[in-house]
Parts: structure tokens; C-alpha cells; sequence
């Protein structure tokens, strides 16, 4: 390289580190956006509005909640995917983020390549519940009742985690259940109590009114730990002795990859901050949360482990991406 050369492409590296440099210490001077994948008014859609309601109280700028929706997700991820990796551009995700790659041609995505954690929030367990009128009382009952008879399952559609619980439960417990996908979890709730459907792993939300008025019975929930509004149900782990087992809807906020470690560093810590408001943890339990603050890099180890483990489940199953 000759001189001249050389001292341009010097002085223009050094112009672009101070810009760069720059840039970051007046983060943020316009609006931010979250982009949310699914349409107004679900889990998803509340927590990236509550977020973000008090992000702008914190960084002084508006926060623009964006509800990219279609293809079960792909359209608002791959937006998200496609923004300019500034800080400006946030993705709520939950578990089809690292799902939907494995079920779905129109998933372009790898969400351990091309997006970077910001924060997890907690998770949303499931109960497996089932109409009263299926003659069992536990699920170690469940699963001895498979072996012998069709148990048909509701979720709200392919990769959901009503159905990756499911899918997971037979696989580990060596029975065969019978998938019937839905729109949605109250198209499928409606036909369990009805007695169309005979299980489902469903949202505590939802579930735990229902087991207490008898119209639902609740055999074990699907997280590691016990759910806190369900404590007296047991985990599918402790119940039906199978170690390793656990499913919940995960929620968490990502960046498209790229985005300066400094202003990543900034949002995980302002969400993190938010998330410890007595407030904002009081709404989240409203909505079946269990608080589980992890950081931008917590949150990469976690997506990357549900990625790798669904796409294994999803394989045993004989699922292709269509």
C-alpha cells in the first residue's frame, strides 16, 4: 500500500472511529422502535409496550412498540434482522425465535448469528391440564393411559410451546400423543372443556382459573421449578421422573448483530432497571410471569441452548421446515 493511500485510509479509519465514538455518547437522539412480531394485545405485545413505556421515561426519547405481523413471526424478525445495527431497532422475542428456523422455510433467520441479546425477562409455565372426564388423576396416570389409548392434544399451533411441551413429554417418556393445532389457546381451551380434546399443556394464566372452578384438572406444569401460582402442583420432572424436562414461554428483547457493545450494554442495563420497578413486576404477574432478569449475554446463552435442543426435538419428530 503506498503512502498517500495509506494515510487516507488511516485518517478515514480514525473519522469513522470518532463518529462512531460520538454516535454512542449522544445514544439516543431519536426515537427507538421495538419491533413485536405478533399482533396487538398478546403476552408478547404487553411486556414490549410496558418496556417500553418506561424506556422512554429513562432515555428521554419516544419508544415506537411496531407490530410487524405474519408467518408466524418471520415477517417482524426478519425486519427486525434487516435494521440498521444502531440501537434503535429492538425485537421482543419469544420461543419461536429460536423455533421457527427449524419448522419454517420462511424462517431466514439464525437467532445465534443475526441478533444479539439485550435482556430476558422470565417465563410463562405450562400446566398439563386435562378434561375431567379423562379418567386420570396424575401424570405418571397420563402417560400409562397413552400406551394404551389415543390421547389427543390442543396447542395453538405448530412450534408453540403448548405444543414443544408436548412433543418433548412423549418423546421423553416413550409415548405417542396425537397433535390437533389450533389458532389460537382459546379456540383450544374451548374444546378441551368441551371434551373435544382430552390434554394440553396450557398457560398457568389461563389454566389456573379454570383447574380451580372443575373444569379443567391440573396434572403437573412443565417448568424446573414449581409454578408460583400453582404450588401445589407438581413439575413434569418430579411427577413422571424425567430429569432434564422443562418448557415455559420464555419472553426477551434482542438487536439486530452488530450494534455497538456500548449501547447494547446500555439497554440491557436500562431494561434490567426496569424490570426491578415494584410496578412493572406487579403487572408481569398479572400476566402469569416468572421473573428471570438475565443480561444481554445471559440471554445469547439461553437462546442459543433452546435453538440447539428444539431443533433436535423437532428432528426426532420427523418435523420439516414446509
Amino acid at each position: 500500500m503506498n503512502k498517500p493511500v495509506h494515510a487516507i485510509f488511516l485518517m478515514a479509519a480514525s473519522l469513522f472511529a470518532t463518529g462512531t465514538a460520538i454516535a454512542q455518547d449522544n445514544y439516543p437522539d431519536k426515537p427507538l422502535r421495538i419491533i413485536v412480531p405478533f399482533t396487538p394485545g398478546g403476552i408478547v405485545d404487553n411486556i414490549a409496550r410496558l418496556v417500553g413505556e418506561h424506556l422512554h421515561q429513562r432515555m428521554g426519547q419516544p419508544v415506537i412498540v411496531e407490530n410487524r405481523t405474519g408467518a408466524g413471526g418471520a415477517i417482524g424478525t426478519e425486519a427486525a434482522m434487516r435494521a440498521a445495527p444502531d440501537g434503535y431497532t429492538m425485537l421482543a422475542v419469544s420461543p419461536g425465535h429460536a423455533v421457527l428456523p427449524a419448522l419454517s422455510k420462511a424462517a431466514k433467520w439464525d437467532p445465534t448469528r443475526n441478533f444479539q441479546g439485550i435482556a430476558g425477562i422470565g417465563i410463562v409455565p405450562n400446566v398439563v391440564v386435562v378434561n375431567p372426564e379423562v379418567p386420570v388423576n396424575t401424570l405418571p396416570e397420563l402417560l400409562v393411559r397413552a400406551k394404551t389409548h389415543s390421547i389427543n392434544y390442543g396447542t395453538a399451533g405448530i412450534g408453540t410451546s403448548n405444543h414443544l411441551a408436548a412433543e418433548l413429554l412423549g418423546q421423553m417418556a416413550g409415548v405417542k400423543f396425537t397433535h390437533v393445532p389450533y389458532k389460537g389457546q382459546p379456540e383450544a381451551v374451548n374444546d378441551l372443556i368441551g371434551g373435544t380434546i382430552e390434554m394440553m399443556p396450557l398457560t398457568t394464566a389461563i389454566a389456573k382459573g379454570h383447574i380451580a372452578t372443575g373444569k379443567l384438572r391440573g396434572l403437573a406444569v412443565t417448568t424446573r421449578t414449581r409454578a408460583q401460582a400453582l404450588p401445589d402442583l407438581p413439575t413434569v420432572a418430579e411427577a413422571a421422573n424425567l430429569p432434564g424436562y422443562e418448557v415455559g414461554t420464555w419472553f426477551g428483547f434482542v438487536v439486530p448483530a452488530g450494534v455497538p457493545i456500548a449501547i447494547r450494554n446500555r439497554l440491557s442495563q436500562e431494561v434490567i432497571a426496569i424490570l426491578a420497578l415494584p410496578e412493572v413486576t406487579a403487572r408481569l404477574q398479572t400476566l402469569g410471569m416468572e421473573l428471570a432478569p438475565q443480561t444481554g449475554t445471559e440471554f445469547d446463552r439461553y437462546v442459543a441452548a433452546e435453538f440447539e435442543k428444539w431443533g433436535k426435538v423437532m428432528a426426532a419428530a420427523g418435523i420439516k421446515p414446509n
